[in-house]
């Protein structure tokens, strides 16, 4: 089965931030990633992921005011110079935590709409170009308009065309199982047709976001099907617990348990 990190924005919300990395640890987790992790100073976050023996995964640039109801920068002309100063700070902190990876997230646009294509675009060349100088790699990351209306990236297709045109060695596409379910279905084929793409994939359950295994799809099987694509990267448990983190983690269990695994290794593509 992949290897799984624990998202500490929406895991071990029982405790402080900076706690959670230790719970994490404990748990059983190997790896973390979270949304932000500006509200507290890059030494004191990775001070608690030294402590808790963890790897850090990912984490994303700057949204802007998250607060009022900002998400992302990227796609709107009139932040760029914003933005790229959200790239700098992004960096430093990926510097300081050993982070390989970092999502840049698009910002709430007109999907279609030419001055936020081309922001995006030149975007996404500034702050691929910065991630690829300093050995990370920059993420994209489609997203379902129920849980973000408006959204300017909103197609894995679209997501996909835009990785390819731009051609950069340090732009990939973060694969969340759970936007795919919602915006398009097809996951199984998805993973397979956009594999060479992918950087780093999510999961959740569906339609309610929460653990593995509770949800419309047989997430058991997709996470069997990525080890017969032979994906190597971490699987990020980006989901909202039903109750208490440590009462749900029985998925994770299941998942890591070779007995229960079998369908790993029979499992074989049905396309």
């Amino acid at each position: 089965m992949p290897r799984f990190a624990a998202n500490l924005s929406m895991m071990f919300t029982e405790r402080p931030f900076l706690e959670r990395f230790g719970a994490a640890a404990a748990a059983g987790f190997e790896a973390v990633e979270y949304l932000f992790p500006y509200d507290h100073p890059a030494d004191e976050v990775a001070a608690a992921l030294r402590a808790a023996g963890l790897r850090q995964v990912l984490f994303n640039l700057p949204p802007g005011d998250w607060a009022k109801g900002e998400r992302g920068l990227a796609a709107l002309p009139e932040r760029a110079e914003e933005f790229r100063r959200s790239v700098a700070t992004a960096l430093d902190y990926a510097r300081a935590l050993d982070a390989p990876m970092l999502h840049a997230m698009a910002g709430l646009a007109p999907a279609g709409e030419p001055a936020a294509t081309a922001a995006y675009l030149d975007a996404l060349r500034f702050a691929a170009d910065a991630a690829g100088e300093a050995g990370r790699t920059l993420l994209i990351e489609p997203i379902n308009r129920r849980d973000m209306p408006g959204y300017f990236l909103d197609d894995f297709g679209r997501a996909a065309e835009i990785i390819d045109r731009l051609g950069h060695p340090n732009l990939k596409l973060q694969f969340d199982i759970y936007h795919r379910q919602i915006l398009h279905g097809d996951v199984l084929k998805g993973l397979e047709a956009l594999l060479p793409a992918i950087g780093h994939v999510q999961t959740a359950s569906v339609p309610l976001r929460h653990e593995p295994g509770t949800g419309e799809l047989d997430d058991f099987r997709i996470f069997a099907a990525l080890d017969a694509l032979g994906y190597e990267g971490w699987v990020g448990c980006e989901y909202r617990p039903a109750g208490a983190t440590l009462d749900g983690l029985g998925w994770l269990e299941r998942a890591c348990d070779p007995q229960d695994s079998r369908a790993a290794h029979n499992w074989r593509a049905p396309f």
